[in-house]
């Protein structure tokens, strides 16, 4: 596990890179991630696809599969893919705030 100083805010990181406390996220954080994986600027999609992560998460304790965004969250394939590029899956829960989802290789 690692500690970061992100935005003012101490932020724990577990050995996947993924923050281990949901609770310690915040938008400004999710920029700076985002930026940090090349996702600059975040729109108005992005927080969309956000927002439903972080949602679900709560709803249901895991970070939601590239599947789960898609069908529930009602984001087609490939507008993921163009707002993550490469792994939208894995992107949008770092960026979110959230662990890897368990789907993911």
């Amino acid at each position: 596990m690692s500690v970061r100083e992100i935005a003012g805010t101490t932020v724990h990181f577990d050995e996947q890179g993924f923050m281990s406390n949901p609770d310690e996220w915040n938008k400004m954080i999710a920029e700076i991630l985002a930026a940090e994986i090349g996702i600059t600027p975040l729109t108005d999609r992005h927080w969309k696809v956000i927002e439903f992560c972080r949602e679900d998460f709560e709803e249901r304790g895991d970070s939601p599969t590239l599947r789960r965004i898609m069908k529930v969250g009602g984001v087609p394939t490939k507008e993921l893919y163009k707002l993550f590029p490469k792994g939208p899956a894995k992107k949008v829960a770092y960026v979110s705030g959230l662990g890897k989802p368990s789907g993911c290789i």
